[in-house]
């Protein structure tokens, strides 16, 4: 089915991969341009209006005419002059994943530094050290909004927020989350700082993650996937937890972990209906 489309000004639609905006936009798939023009994409209409609803900037928005109704774009309420039209052809090389519903969107990254942090009296707050797979990453957002996480703190990181895979395998919420990137030593000083107890996840401890108490300020930190957490979060930690296994392996996947644990933390402060006031 073949939607009407919605024009930009001059009534341009983009035919040519080799266009400049559509070379600018491909260019955001590599880190160091994203780094270098604080530009990233987001594909989706659910996340597009989410970004949008976490107060992001939205620049151009490409969209395919054959795939995207005009009733759809304009419930994403962004300005006609920012609107730009592309063909199945053109579409096709810019998405970086299927099913994106047509339409590609390029925002500017917000800081993201930990002094920007806000979290009340009792936060339950997910600390990662040089996660490195974007796919990760994403998951564990997914799973800090899931449980009602106060913040998710990310340091020395091997992936930036905004890699398309973030976005991606987050769903979104990578916008939904408060986030920030620091050293390991600037996290710890943070925490400590609020009185906020450090329980790291480390394969030689002794003590099952289900006997400890998180129903006070609780920072709950997990290693990389190749090689655990380092000293300096295993020495400054009120307390290093392992999950038992029962198995002939000695850990899971990162953000598996991550899950078992923080749900584990929710449980123990009770959980609280869909939508309430963190």
């Amino acid at each position: 089915m073949k939607f009407k489309s919605i024009r930009l000004k001059d009534g341009v639609v983009i035919t040519s991969t080799q266009n400049p905006k559509v070379k600018s936009l491909l260019s955001l798939e590599k880190p160091r341009e994203r780094r270098k023009q604080q530009l990233f994409l987001v594909e989706g209409k659910k996340e597009i209006a989410l970004a949008l609803k976490a107060g992001y900037t939205i620049g151009n928005l490409f969209y395919c005419m054959d795939l995207v109704p005009e009733t759809d774009l304009a419930a994403l309420g962004i300005a006609n002059k920012l609107l730009v039209p592309v063909t199945q052809e053109v579409f096709d090389k810019i998405a970086v994943r299927e099913g994106s519903g047509g339409v590609i969107a390029v925002a500017q990254m917000k800081p993201n530094r930990l002094e920007d942090l806000q979290v009340g009296k009792n936060p339950l707050v997910v600390v990662l050290e040089s996660v490195e797979k974007p796919g990760n990453l994403g998951a564990i957002l997914r799973t800090a909004d899931a449980a009602g996480v106060d913040a998710v703190i990310v340091c020395d990181p091997q992936t930036d927020f905004y890699n398309p895979n973030v976005v991606r395998s987050s769903l979104g919420c990578v916008f939904t989350q408060p986030i920030a990137s620091a050293t390991s030593d600037e996290a710890i000083a943070w925490l400590k700082a609020r009185g906020i107890k450090i329980f790291c996840t480390y394969l030689k401890a002794s003590t099952p993650y289900h006997d400890v108490d998180y129903r006070g300020p609780s920072a709950i930190v997990m290693g990389t996937e190749a090689t655990g957490l380092s000293d300096i979060w295993v020495k400054q930690s009120d307390g290093n937890i392992i999950i038992p296994m029962q198995g002939t392996i000695d850990s899971m996947n990162v953000s598996t972990a991550t899950a078992v644990v923080v749900f584990e933390a929710r449980r123990q402060r009770g959980f609280r209906p869909t939508g309430s006031a963190r």
